[in-house]
């Protein structure tokens, strides 16, 4: 359980969801969101829960035990979580960097001068160079090794031990985080530009839309973890006691990122005679250029860039480590390797082609686009077309009756209507970010560079899944007695 909450809890809870809601009507927003989280979210991780639990596999293994046409989707989602763990590695690495700079405020008078020019060097051009960035390429380096070095000792000694040291460290450091940014001067304007409720947002269908994404990306569904993790369980596992824990688990600490992030940025816009909405950002901007200008204004100054960038590695580390599980697993299935050659095997060519695409002074607009077209076209139409191939397949009521067997709280109906209902919010999203990725170049981005990156990369995910799925199994699929009790 503190291995699916470190999954779900990473670097979007942080610097994504408090501009999300602010962006969106503020304390109204909470309205949506909650929405979001009880008919799409929760139902669709007790749906990932139902599928790993009863077939006992990786998810290409699970979904294969399904029917063999159902495998592809399996390889989807460890294709997705391929793409976004050699992206995710650099920014962790960036992070650890950054809580070293803390303690002296390295960046200066000029935060965003620095991270970009300084720290990252980044060319002028967009394309790819192989003009590599030593203070880029070591932490990138450290993070592999140790995120390799943890999967390696196996699900119980590797990933659920870290997971049960990250998780409560890195609660305690946000919390201090919290408590020490409510004190700075100005919090209270950070906070009431974030839960002053615009209740005429509530009318907007892109709100709504943004609550469904905020959900979908944050709890770490449709992409292949949940069913891997689910996997792991015993027999008689409490599924959906499990899930809704991990669901509120990441709501709640969304809603505390959401006081930390605002209250700082209260402070700075008051130390800098402006309006919360001038200095809010979120993503890259928040956590480089934003929190280090706050760092380098506030009291304790020092104390709050440690705490802020190591919460952003530990957040980030335990969903690395998760996202990586779900690669590892299918290769370890599939070709029935042990789990260090497995591990190794998978892990060592990702972490050069990490280096090599991230490591250089063009890293950063791949990793732009590769993560925008791998959300829109890896989790969301991958998300879709798997939950649609479900219900074609008529296979609710028989994960509904394999949830309800084992599980404290019973779901019914409701939940199978609600399962259905986001093939139509996830096919609403795919539409809408198409639209807008077709009328205009994402970032203004040269037209082959998106080519390559985002619209190339797009259409291998499935091409690649049905190869993969045409390999031969080096195991038997069956689900055996042992599969039954034991997990995998």
């Amino acid at each position: 359980m503190f291995a699916a909450i470190g999954s779900a809890v990473g670097l979007g809870n942080i610097w994504r969801f408090p501009y999300v809601a602010y962006e969106n009507g503020g304390g109204a927003f909470i309205l949506p969101y909650l929405v979001a989280l009880l008919t799409a979210g929760i139902p669709l991780l007790f749906l990932d829960y139902a599928i790993g639990h009863r077939y006992r596999g990786s998810a290409p293994l699970a979904f294969r035990r399904i029917s063999r046409y159902f495998e592809t989707f399996g390889w989807w989602q460890v294709l997705i979580n391929v793409i976004i763990s050699i992206y995710y590695a650099v920014i962790i690495g960036w992070a650890a960097s950054y809580t070293y700079f803390s303690l002296g405020a390295a960046w200066g008078a000029d935060p965003s001068a620095f991270f970009f020019s300084n720290f990252l060097k980044m060319a002028d051009h967009t394309d790819i160079g192989l003009e590599f960035v030593g203070s880029v390429v070591g932490p990138l380096i450290g993070v592999w090794v140790a995120t390799l070095l943890i999967l390696a000792l196996g699900v119980q000694n590797g990933v659920a031990r870290s997971s049960s040291f990250f998780m409560p460290l890195l609660l305690v450091m946000f919390v201090v985080l919290v408590g020490v940014s409510l004190t700075l001067p100005g919090a209270a304007k950070g906070l009431d530009a974030l839960f002053t409720p615009d209740w005429s947002k509530l009318t907007e269908p892109k709100v709504w839309v943004a609550a469904y994404g905020q959900i979908f990306f944050s709890l770490s569904i449709c992409f292949g973890i949940m069913v891997t993790y689910s996997s792991y369980l015993k027999k008689k596992s409490d599924l959906t006691g499990t899930g809704m824990v991990v669901g509120f688990a990441n709501s709640s600490f969304e809603l505390l990122a959401g006081l930390g992030v605002f209250a700082a940025l209260g402070f700075m816009a008051t130390a800098a005679d402006k309006e919360v909405s001038e200095v809010a950002s979120n993503g890259i901007g928040l956590a480089f250029i934003a929190f280090p200008t706050i760092i380098s204004k506030a009291p304790f100054g020092a104390l709050i860039g440690v705490l802020f960038f190591g919460s952003l590695v530990f957040a980030g580390l335990t969903s690395l480590i998760s996202i990586l599980e779900v690669v590892i697993a299918a290769v370890q299935d599939k070709m029935e390797l042990g789990r260090v050659s497995s591990t190794f095997a998978v892990g060592v060519p990702m972490a050069v082609v990490s280096t090599l695409l991230f490591g250089t002074t063009t890293g950063l607009p791949v990793l732009d686009t590769l993560d925008k077209f791998v959300n829109t076209y890896g989790i969301v139409a991958g998300g879709a077309l798997y939950v649609l191939a479900l219900l074609l397949a008529k296979m609710l009521p028989v994960l509904r009756r394999h949830i309800n067997s084992v599980s404290s709280f019973k779901v019914g109906t409701l939940w199978m209507v609600c399962v259905t209902a986001t093939v139509a919010v996830l096919g609403y999203m795919l539409f809408s970010d198409t639209r807008e990725l077709l009328k205009n170049n994402y970032s203004g981005y040269p037209t082959e560079f998106l080519n390559l990156f985002g619209w190339g990369m797009a259409a291998a995910l499935p091409l690649l899944a049905i190869l993969l799925s045409l390999l031969p199994w080096k195991r038997d699929t069956t689900l055996t007695d042992d599969d039954k009790e034991n997990g995998q």
